[in-house]
């Protein structure tokens, strides 16, 4: 075993022994500052930030009640270490088993417990989960009730992250539920139905809405919190990862004075991202520009933005019947779901609106079909419908530990790639860092493919043809499909070819 005494201050991670982290509470850990290392006969060896600072090396050991050495370590590298070892809010938590076992080791039952220090320690753990998700770069963060647990999982980079979470933290699940819907305004003593809130936190400077949902299961109710930033942080289509080619077709596209656009892919591949940079092309003092959402995700200044209330009768349907008398150019309904409101915006489209939305299907051919079963006559979207953009979102390798890679050959042969196509790419992987925690990935792209309505695929809609033949038209008018996206940037170093046949496994090339 490596002599962590010797090289604690160069190391990349601190390595408590399982005995040594047995004397040091969570709470004195976090306290204090300190990551216990190992037991050195009856010396306990911590790593602090300052091991001359011999008065916080005295209280530490009355605390524990034996003799303590202090190694030199940095602040980030003992932050983690806590983090990692005892798990986010560890120290509230183990404070707050504490005062519960006094209690009821006293005769009290849980109704005698004074409810002032553990609604602070549940209101302290629900803050430090939701600023370590900021801190992650998750968008969501999930509570999940078992029978003998409270799982926590953070959604980061598309993909769910376990949390380290102490063990205690079973015991306060009902606690730590009734406190995130008191945040978000919803009735704590309904456990049987499905609720959703919203809640607005600052963190770091910045304001965000958290989207609460809470369904009942068999051993508790579950919880996902979505994190969407308000202020206004609208990119370029350049920078989500659209190609130039990609670019000056949607522009030339959302410069039409009527028609429908349609983005598709599941939820969480980016659609409302690539509609509010589409937007913000639009967005000057000659349009009107109005949208209903569910919920309004972010602000942009310049548009009228409305969000829908179904509790009160306030749906996309009738939203859309509003925004016709406010005299507005472009339209963007948040998801087309039922057959009034896609009949509501073709009806517009053909009424000199340009309208924009999002469809949930797994690719741009998909779309017609999808709407014709709705109910919506063909001759109606062949005339409407300009074009369906389907996307996705791929992992990024991470710049920080990128390294060259040849893949797999039955990868290769899976992305359909030649030999002279290998040749002339520059694949890369991240072999694993800090940075992106150990995943080789940091970030997020798009991948995208273009279905433009051209005339061939109108006669196809007009003739109900499925997914496959309009797909057939497509491809033959020039259509990169969600793969064939993929496979370029991953040629690129952009991603990689795993991640690309991860992501689009509904699609053979």
């Amino acid at each position: 075993m490596t002599n962590l005494s010797q090289n604690v201050q160069n190391a990349n991670h601190l390595l408590p022994t399982d005995d040594a982290r047995a004397q040091v509470p969570a709470r004195l850990a976090a306290r204090y500052k300190v990551v216990p290392l190992r037991v050195d006969g009856d010396v306990l060896v911590v790593a602090m930030v300052d091991p001359e600072d011999v008065e916080l090396r005295d209280e530490l050991q009355l605390a524990l009640g034996c003799p303590v050495r202090a190694e030199r370590a940095d602040q980030r590298l003992i932050d983690e270490a806590i983090r990692e070892f005892y798990g986010v809010g560890a120290d509230t938590l183990d404070a707050l088993a504490v005062d519960r076992m006094v209690v009821e080791t006293e005769g009290g039952d849980d109704g005698t417990i004074d409810d002032m220090p553990e609604d602070a320690s549940i209101i302290k753990f629900v803050n430090q989960v939701i600023v370590d998700a900021y801190n992650s770069r998750a968008t969501d963060i999930h509570f999940e009730p078992y029978e003998y647990e409270l799982r926590v999982r953070y959604r980061v980079d598309g993909i769910l992250i376990d949390t380290h979470i102490p063990d205690s933290i079973r015991h306060f699940r009902d606690s730590i539920v009734s406190r995130i819907k008191i945040m978000a305004n919803l009735d704590i003593a309904e456990r049987r139905l499905p609720q959703d809130g919203r809640i607005r936190v600052r963190i770091g400077g910045k304001d965000f809405d958290l989207r609460v949902s809470v369904i009942p299961i068999a051993h508790g109710q579950s919880v996902n919190v979505r994190i969407l930033q308000r202020s206004n942080v609208l990119m370029g289509l350049e920078s989500i990862g659209y190609d130039d080619t990609a670019v000056n077709a949607m522009q030339k596209l959302i410069r039409k004075s009527h028609g429908i656009v349609l983005l598709t892919g599941p939820t969480g591949s980016g659609k409302t991202t690539t509609l509010y940079a589409a937007l913000s092309l639009l967005n000057d003092s000659e349009r009107k520009i109005i949208t209903v959402e569910d919920p309004v995700e972010y602000e942009i200044p310049g548009i009228c933005q409305m969000q829908v209330r179904p509790d009160i009768g306030f749906t996309f349907a009738s939203g859309l019947r509003s925004m016709l008398r406010h005299d507005p150019d472009v339209m963007l309904i948040g998801e087309i779901r039922d057959f009034e409101t896609a009949e509501l915006a073709v009806r517009c489209s053909l009424t000199g609106h340009l309208v924009f939305s999002t469809l949930h299907t797994n690719d741009a051919p998909g779309a017609a079909p999808r709407l014709l079963d709705m109910g919506i006559e063909p001759y109606l979207l062949s005339s409407s419908l300009e074009a369906v953009i389907g996307q996705r979102l791929v992992r990024s390798v991470c710049d920080q530990c990128a390294e060259s890679y040849t893949p797999a050959t039955d990868v290769i042969q899976d992305c359909g790639l030649s030999k002279s196509d290998v040749n002339a790419a520059v694949f890369r992987r991240g072999a694993g860092c800090d940075t992106c925690r150990g995943t080789g990935y940091f970030d997020r792209t798009v991948i995208h493919e273009l279905l433009l309505v051209d005339d061939d695929v109108r006669e196809c809609i007009m003739q109900r043809g499925a997914s496959p033949a309009i797909m057939q038209r497509a491809r033959s008018a020039g259509m990169q499909t969600l793969r064939e996206s993929g496979v370029a940037r991953a040629m690129q170093g952009v991603t990689t070819l795993d991640e690309v046949l991860r992501v689009t496994q509904d699609q053979s090339g």
